[in-house]
């Protein structure tokens, strides 16, 4: 019988001011009983919604089923067949503007709990050493994945269950592309990352690191290799900047150099090689989830933090839990604000940053509503570190070096529904071809290229 509690079961957490001094995870999981409970508020819809909103169509209800029945090993392969990252997904996933957004539990209450489920199963499934490594046998085929992030290891992973050989190729030393560099362990632990990753391998996906595809190797390269097709899940990793006088200052990191070195380098341990600006008084300028990590990030680091942003709280485009923790963990939130210039002291540090202050005027192309200047209304707040968070763009080294790939105005590779470019044998998808997006629709990009990938040498 279902539990009609109208409050999702609640998860446990650290402390605020426990937490905000730790890189370890703020959200604990449920125990069986805490997952047992919520699992029975699912009434099982057989027109389930929530599906629907899924980027990857996880089989919500039949997952949430088998959790209901004590089957948890029914439940990881349900959940599984669908989604190659559970454990990341359960984690990072927005899910209340997705499944949990379809919930008809939440018409008249809170949508049940998808994503701590889905989290709970992955983890059972890893703590038990449980993984859905089936593949079909081997069809003679091979596919280079350029990428080791969602979009590139979801790519992977389908392929390799449809019988091909999949070479995946990472720039970086450590696989998993954003879920490695950008999100921090108090979000997504890195050992889960890696464990999902060694599943993968374990499927027969080969990934080479150190490997930057458009100056080690070139896509024409690949061909020449034997690879039949080639999908490009790179990412966008090229950071974008407010174009102000002082940027160039000591002190003013890009959110990705700056999560970069706390999460691939370990910056916060004492003994990192890798170590970090010592900050007293940071500015974080951006209200997306990227801005929020590296605001948690410089908290957790001992340093008072501001995040700044020219909208008020309506408009922040962070998720609402991100937020939250953000201020429960002390981070002040400056809003309808916008820098003009960062000033720095003699020996070219950062000293303060000069701001103005703004209101909200007609939306703009986005539905938003503008923020327009306060004339007269500066004013100066004085900082040592400024972390810019307001989007990155695709890195051009692939798309300049590869003959007849075509990109967008922002630098995104074109691409049809299905993935195709306008290359043949190439295929995109995630941020590489959207822009910053998040984990999911990267994940889900991965998914559709992977299928269009199987049509096409199919079809050769």
């Amino acid at each position: 019988m279902a539990d009609m509690s109208p409050e999702k079961t609640k998860m446990p957490e650290q402390a605020p001011d426990v937490r905000n001094k730790n890189f370890l995870e703020v959200a604990l999981g449920y125990t069986d009983e805490l997952a047992q409970r919520e699992s029975h508020r699912c009434l099982g819809c057989k027109n389930p919604k929530c599906v629907e909103g899924c980027p990857v169509g996880v089989p919500i209800p039949e997952f949430i089923g088998h959790i209901q029945k004590g089957d948890m090993e029914g439940a990881y392969r349900a959940l599984s067949r669908a989604n190659a990252l559970p454990a990341v997904c359960g984690r990072v996933c927005p899910q209340e503007n997705q499944c949990e957004g379809r919930c008809v539990r939440g018409i008249k209450g809170e949508s049940v709990g998808i994503g701590r489920l889905e989290r709970y199963t992955a983890d059972w499934a890893l703590s038990h050493g449980v993984a859905n490594t089936d593949v079909a046998a081997p069809n003679g085929h091979r596919v280079a994945v350029i990428g080791s992030g969602p979009a590139g290891l979801t790519c992977a992973g389908e392929l390799a269950r449809m019988g091909y050989a999949v070479t995946v190729y990472e720039a970086f030393h450590v696989a998993g592309g954003v879920l490695s560099y950008g999100i921090p362990e108090f979000r997504l632990p890195k050992s889960i990352v890696q464990k999902e990753v060694a599943n993968l391998e374990k499927m027969g996906v080969d990934i080479q690191l150190n490997t930057v595809i458009g100056k080690t190797l070139s896509i024409d390269e690949l061909f020449e290799m034997g690879f039949e097709a080639v999908f490009i899940g790179s990412g966008a990793g090229l950071p974008q900047f407010m174009k102000i006088p002082g940027e160039s200052l000591v002190g003013v990191f890009s959110a990705n150099e700056y999560l970069t070195r706390i999460n691939l380098m370990k910056a916060y341990k004492p003994d990192s090689p890798t170590p970090i600006f010592e900050s007293k008084k940071v500015a974080v300028l951006g209200g997306g989830n990227v801005a929020m990590d590296a605001a948690r990030c410089a908290r957790r680091m001992g340093a008072e933090v501001h995040i700044v942003y020219r909208r008020s709280e309506a408009e922040l485009p962070a998720r609402a839990e991100e937020v939250h923790h953000a201020k429960e963990e002390g981070i002040v939130f400056d809003l309808l604000c916008n820098p003009v210039l960062i000033e720095g002291d003699e020996k070219g540090r950062v000293r303060s940053m000069k701001l103005i202050r703004m209101e909200l005027g007609e939306p703009d192309a986005s539905g938003r509503r503008r923020p327009v200047p306060v004339e007269g209304s500066e004013f100066e707040m004085e900082v040592d570190t400024v972390i810019v968070a307001i989007g990155t763009s695709p890195n051009p080294l692939i798309r300049t070096t590869t003959p007849g790939l075509d990109a967008n105005k922002w630098g995104c590779i074109t691409t049809a529904p299905d993935g195709a470019t306008s290359r043949e044998g190439v295929f995109a998808g995630g941020d590489a071809s959207t822009g910053a997006a998040t984990v999911i629709l990267a994940m889900g990009a991965g998914k559709t290229a992977a299928r269009s990938i199987h049509r096409y040498i199919s079809g050769k």
